[in-house]
């Protein structure tokens, strides 16, 4: 089968297409040809080497923990899931003709495979990033870089909680943030005041989801560090902000969660564009560049 990987740390020109024999699922794992996979930051990042301090990769590398597919092979121990079923979830080496999930749930009819394989890394950062702040209904919420899939999830997911959203984007984009719920303004110079003017209560909790260098600043609005956190940044830690990072918690429970908001109309993600595996590089730059409006996908 046809496979994404890379064999050292470096730029996209690291990835090749390479032929490997298909996967099989171990103890309470799933094999799926993969209908649609994710691109997230975390994969060009990754292959980069900005995670290995913490992270250890075995060389040849897969790309990818999130797809979405049909289910071809099921390994011991699995007895909710059967051959034929539509799954979505995480695992590793997503960006292929067949992967293994080690974390799952069955796909709704009406959640498109290119959504679904979308979902995971988004929706579950989100949610575990708002729990963390105990991001509550009457609360007002600032999202830094708010038009990506992380932010796209947060702001929908923090509205179902009953919380006011601001989203900082670029103005072009303002239009799809209110799509969401936010009420949107401009990064950049004079922000502080700019959040004033839409917030004149305050804001009680900030994420940010771009790694802009915002820290300190979102941390003078908010007023304290504690109600601040970053997926993105490593250093929010040093000015005494949250870090959050995975591995995925709960994520059966929370997917299924997603997956039923979707269904009542209550949570959406934009496609901006989807790939052919061959084109794996090409997508991790356009992501690279910071201006994607929701995800991207890989279609094998």
């Amino acid at each position: 089968m046809k496979a994404v990987q890379f064999s050292r740390y470096g730029g996209p020109d690291v990835l090749e297409i390479v032929e490997i024999d298909p996967p099989h699922p171990g103890p309470g794992e799933v094999r799926i040809a993969v209908r649609a996979a994710g691109v997230n930051p975390s994969d060009w990042k990754r292959r980069e080497g900005r995670y290995r301090k913490f992270e250890e990769i075995r060389f040849p590398a897969g790309v990818g923990v999130e797809a979405s597919g049909i289910v071809d092979e099921v390994g011991p121990g699995v007895s909710s899931t059967f051959v034929g079923d539509a799954v979505f979830g995480y695992g590793e080496g997503m960006m292929a003709e067949h992967a293994v999930l080690t974390h799952w749930v069955h796909k709704p009819d009406d959640l498109p495979f290119e959504i679904a394989g979308a979902l995971p890394v988004i929706s579950e950062t989100a949610w575990r990033g708002l729990d963390e702040l105990s991001v509550r209904s009457g609360q007002t919420l600032l999202v830094s870089g708010a038009a990506g899939g992380i932010g796209s999830a947060v702001i929908q997911l923090a509205r179902v909680r009953g919380t006011t959203v601001i989203g900082t984007a670029s103005p072009q984009k303002h239009d799809y943030l209110r799509e969401l719920g936010a009420i949107p303004t401009t990064y950049g110079p004079g922000l502080t005041d700019r959040v004033r003017q839409l917030a004149p209560d305050g804001i009680d909790a900030a994420i940010d989801v771009a790694g802009s260098g915002i820290i300190p600043e979102l941390i003078a609005i908010v007023g304290d560090a504690a109600h601040v956190l970053s997926v993105a940044d490593f250093s929010a830690e040093e000015y005494g902000a949250k870090f959050s990072r995975g591995p995925p918690k709960d994520p059966e429970r929370v997917l299924a969660d997603v997956a039923r908001l979707h269904s009542k109309g209550l949570f959406r993600l934009h496609i901006e564009q989807s790939f052919p595996l061959e084109k794996t590089a090409e997508a991790q730059i356009v992501s690279a560049a910071g201006h994607v409006t929701g995800k991207l996908i890989i279609s094998p």
